[in-house]
């Protein structure tokens, strides 16, 4: 049985700008690591791995998302671009104060807008963007 979620991951191609943005969301950087070895060769099913990670957390503790660089070996794959509804793909969300100012500090971190922000009532207000390596993030915008 399942205790709890420990930590979402996203391998992105900047490690300092994914770090950036995250950062901009009021996550903040809990630590950073290399590793490799025997051990993530056995765990990733890859050989030769060498990354580079930066495990950022929520600013209430309760959730953290793990960024990753890999050195080796190269990644065989374009970031993913696929829409919204396609299945298998990833999607954050982070409920934010402000979402006009969310939305433009991310911007200037390269975050590119899809579609458009939609409000549900006077419940909450609601985009998604992509973010480093095409990730699609949400933020939400708790109106009451």
């Amino acid at each position: 049985m399942t205790t709890r979620m420990d930590h979402v991951g996203v391998v992105v191609e900047d490690l300092r700008a994914a770090v950036a943005f995250f950062g901009e969301l009021g996550l903040e950087l809990e630590g950073e690591a290399v590793v490799g070895g025997a051990w993530a060769d056995q765990l990733l099913g890859l050989d030769g791995v060498e990354a580079d990670i930066a495990m950022m957390r929520t600013p209430d503790g309760s959730g953290r998302v793990e960024l990753s660089t890999f050195r080796t070996p190269p990644s065989p794959a374009a970031p993913p671009s696929a829409p919204v509804n396609t299945p298998g793909i990833p999607r954050l969300t982070f409920v934010v104060d402000a979402l006009d100012g969310a939305l433009d500090r991310l911007r200037r971190h390269r975050a590119e807008l899809v579609g458009e922000v939609a409000q549900y009532e006077d419940v909450y207000r609601y985009c998604y963007v992509r973010g480093p390596a095409g990730t699609l993030i949400g933020l939400v915008e708790e109106l009451r």
